[in-house]
């Protein structure tokens, strides 16, 4: 039975590799050793990102909506309370998205949560 040599599947590793870190600089693109842990140093980043991206989202949408409330007389805290009380059911996203294109809209709800004390 004749000898099965590994090149074949070598190469193809390795071009998969260089495939994948076009667009990376210098010997991060052309080495294939280089190119192998910046690769997974990018999987790694890219990993952990996903998660972070949540947070800062979040993060941005509690911003906004703090300084909206603050315009209109009350705190990000109360704010947050008060509509759990008067059980109105928006996320943060979409009270962001309220006080930044209409903020008439979201001085009403405002209002609302105050009239729920």
């Amino acid at each position: 039975m004749a000898r099965i040599k590994p090149s074949v599947a070598s190469r193809r590793r390795r071009r998969s590799i260089l495939k994948q870190t076009k667009g990376f600089q210098g010997g991060r693109r052309k080495l294939i050793r280089s190119a192998t842990e910046a690769l997974h140093r990018g999987w790694a980043y890219a990993y952990r990102d996903r998660k972070n991206r949540k947070r800062e989202f979040r993060r941005l949408w509690i911003a906004r909506i703090s300084a909206a409330a603050k315009m209109n007389g009350i705190s990000y805290s109360r704010l947050i309370s008060g509509l759990k009380k008067s059980k109105i059911e928006l996320n943060r996203k979409s009270l962001s998205e309220i006080a930044i294109k209409s903020p008439e809209d979201f001085a009403r709800i405002v209002d609302q949560v105050r009239d729920a004390k």
